[in-house]
């Protein structure tokens, strides 16, 4: 039996049909399914449900924010999510912006809520009035019975969207962020072992993500302090560095795992023909395992974790230059007034102009930053059997291109890319397509001896041929003639001595083959290299 709170949206809630829904519901029956057991869900009253789990009514509580004192009572599993609250507010009222605004001020909180416990431990010195359920303490606040709410932000400005409760806002910075996890009785070692194995199990397959971003996204808290901006840009970049270096890591193992292999491999073809086969596959397994191992698992780790600070930053800036644009003029008046002052440590003559500079210089780093890891991920995740999607070539060159960007930019300081015109829809995988663009532009940056050299990528439709065309070609060292017609053969390589395994020109020609389409290569030794994939346009495709 497992209780929640029954007007917590879009956590757990009861819809207009009288069903259990939200994040914590989906959370919970799929971590009962993976674990092999049967849950009833019941919602209801929050403080009912906290006497619920103590007389032994139901035996976990699905949404539960973690403190001292409740620990006392009750076992904990590991927080799947950090819950922001805020202070809410009607509009026109006295701003405010900390706890210490509060001070004797009648403050509406959920009764038995986390809230009404962390503004007591607080000594915050406000009047507290307890209220039922989320909706309730927004409607007395609504009604103007007392002067300001604190809860949770996302429940807040939902609940205020589904009730029409226009005149109520939620104001300053987050208040608190709780730990948000499942609880159940205290001693109870065995439930909460099921629970946290389940939860962990969900987010390794990636399940867990899938219901995060079905039912929360990304949060929208307010405004934020420079210090604050400062310290989740430092938060995105960190796991950045840990995420770049990982990969670096994994892959030079795998490489020299890939090499000793290799080794034992090549004195069996002479008297094995038949190993060339198993060769093939077994190179398919490396590759998957090389992404999976160094992309998968760091990805799913880190993800949330840069996704949630990343998304403070792309949508309180906007927050923040609008409040700038507000102050604008007051601040212009009192220059003309006053003359130049100092402003966060500069001369305001100078910050007026850099400062919103540097703010759209901020959001658009954070864009990126958010644009790479959907592309991290989706390079990533398990690839699904079978060519049964359309795939659009130029976009495929653009998410290689974010994800390669920073070997591109080291390799050459003369890179172009030219992207064909109305180019048809192919039918195939769009992550196995993305992969043989990733080898060749892999390829491509290795092969030149300095920055100075030029890459060139071009996708273009060839008419006569009734394909659509890749053109990889690079001013590098060139390839001899005796190794032209090996480069796909599997584990043969030129650079061995830096790491090559031979796998990924074999790999992409196996995988343009089940395409239906070519890879020919044309180099002279000196003076570069170029490489084109071909892929058939489809038969609706030409009739249009």
């Amino acid at each position: 039996m497992v209780g929640g709170d029954r007007s917590y949206p879009p956590y757990e809630f009861i819809d207009k049909d009288g069903n259990s829904t939200g994040y914590n519901v989906e959370l919970t029956r799929a971590i009962a399914r993976v674990m092999g057991f049967t849950v009833e869900i019941r919602l209801g009253a929050w403080s009912d449900m906290r006497r619920a789990l103590q007389d032994g009514r139901v035996d976990v509580l699905e949404g539960i924010s973690y403190s001292d004192e409740r620990a006392l009572t009750a076992d904990f599993t590991p927080p799947h999510i950090v819950v922001h609250h805020s202070i809410f507010a009607r509009k026109g009222g006295s701003p405010v912006a900390t706890l210490a605004d509060l001070r004797d001020k009648e403050v509406v909180v959920l009764k038995d809520g986390i809230m009404q416990e962390y503004l007591t431990s607080q000594n915050v010195g406000a009047r507290i009035i307890r209220a039922e359920t989320h909706a309730d303490v927004l409607r007395l606040l609504a009604s103007g019975k007392h002067d300001y709410a604190v809860m949770a932000k996302l429940p807040g400005q939902y609940l205020i969207r589904e009730l029409g409760l226009t005149n109520l806002q939620a104001v300053g910075a987050p208040v608190a962020a709780e730990n948000y996890c499942f609880a159940v009785r205290k001693g109870d070692a065995a439930l909460q072992a099921r629970f946290s194995e389940g939860l962990a199990i969900l987010k390794n397959t990636g399940e867990y993500q899938r219901i995060y971003n079905k039912w929360l996204g990304v949060m929208e808290p307010p405004g934020i302090s420079w210090q604050q901006a400062l310290k989740y840009g430092a938060i995105v970049v960190a796991p950045l560095v840990l995420l770049v270096g990982g990969i670096l890591l994994w892959s030079r193992t795998l490489q020299r795992e890939v090499a000793l292999r290799t080794a034992e491999l090549a004195s069996e073809v002479t008297e094995r023909r038949h190993a060339e086969e198993e060769l093939r596959n077994r190179q398919q397994q490396l590759v998957q395992a090389d992404k999976m191992a160094a992309l998968g698992v760091l990805v799913s780790g880190v993800a949330h974790e840069i996704n949630n600070p990343n998304g403070l930053i792309l949508l309180n800036l906007p927050v923040m230059m609008e409040a700038f644009r507000d102050a604008e003029p007051i601040l212009e008046e009192y220059y003309r007034t006053h003359g130049d002052f100092d402003f966060a440590g500069l001369r305001y003559s100078r910050m007026r102009e850099a400062l919103p500079r540097l703010m759209n210089q901020t959001l658009e780093g954070s864009r990126r930053v958010k644009m790479i890891v959907e592309d991290l991920k989706d390079f990533a995740r398990q690839q699904e059997p079978g060519l049964t999607t359309d795939v659009d070539l130029n976009e495929t060159v653009r998410t290689v291109l974010r994800l390669m960007a920073n070997l591109v930019e080291k390799s050459t300081e003369h890179f172009t890319v030219t992207y064909g015109e109305a180019i048809p829809l192919v039918r195939g995988s769009a992550q196995r397509i993305e992969q043989v663009v990733v080898n060749l532009l892999v390829n491509a940056c290795q092969a030149l001896p300095g920055p100075d050299r030029a890459i060139s990528l071009a996708t273009f439709v060839d008419p006569e041929e009734k394909v659509v065309v890749l053109e990889v070609r690079d001013e590098g060292t060139g390839i001899s003639p005796e190794h032209l017609p090996h480069l796909t053969d599997p584990f043969f390589t030129t650079k061995r001595e830096n790491g090559g395994t031979g796998l990924g020109l074999s790999v992409s020609s196996g995988i343009v083959k089940e395409h239906n389409g070519t890879l020919t290569f044309t180099s002279q030794p000196g003076r570069g290299t170029t490489v084109r994939m071909t892929l058939p346009i489809p038969e609706k495709e030409r009739r249009t």
